[in-house]
This record gives structure tokens, sequence and C-alpha cells, in this order.
């Protein structure tokens, strides 16, 4: 698998098979070939992508940090979106 973190909180905003196309500029993230997502406030300057992460089995959009070794650290007091009022 592989991550793309926020460089600023390290928090792990995507998580994709390894085989899956990531390509990375100064602008945006597209995803897919063909491209079939584009990610528009994250990029080459402000986002990192780490491959060959193990997926935690509650991964859930920045409910994880993402050390640079590829560990995954759960964020203390993180409230899951689909449940919060």
């Amino acid at each position: 698998m592989k991550t793309i973190i926020d460089n600023e909180t390290k928090t792990s905003k995507y998580l994709v098979a390894d085989d899956y196309v990531i390509e990375s500029s100064e602008s945006s993230i597209t995803m897919g070939d063909p491209v079939d997502f584009i990610i528009g406030d994250l990029n080459s300057t402000n986002s990192t992508i780490i491959e060959g992460v193990t997926e935690p089995d509650d991964w859930f959009g920045c409910k994880y940090t993402c050390g640079a070794d590829g560990t995954f650290t759960a964020i203390e007091g993180w409230v899951d979106p689909r449940e919060a009022e």
C-alpha cells in the first residue's frame, strides 16, 4: 500500500494499492491511469507519498499520522465524521 500525507500535520489523507498510479505536480495530485481522481489541495510541495506501508485494520482518512518509515500512529481524540453530530 501507499499513502499520501499532508506534510504539515503528517496525517494520512489517502491510502491506495501499490500498483495504483499517483502523479504529484506543483499544482495537484492526479490518481489513476487513466486519471480518475484529482486532489486539488495537495501537491508536490505540501504532501508526500509514502510507499510500502501496511494498512491499519480501521484506517480512515485523517485518523492516523504516518512517519517516513511507514509507521501509522492513531491520532488521539480523533472523531469519526460518519458518527459526529
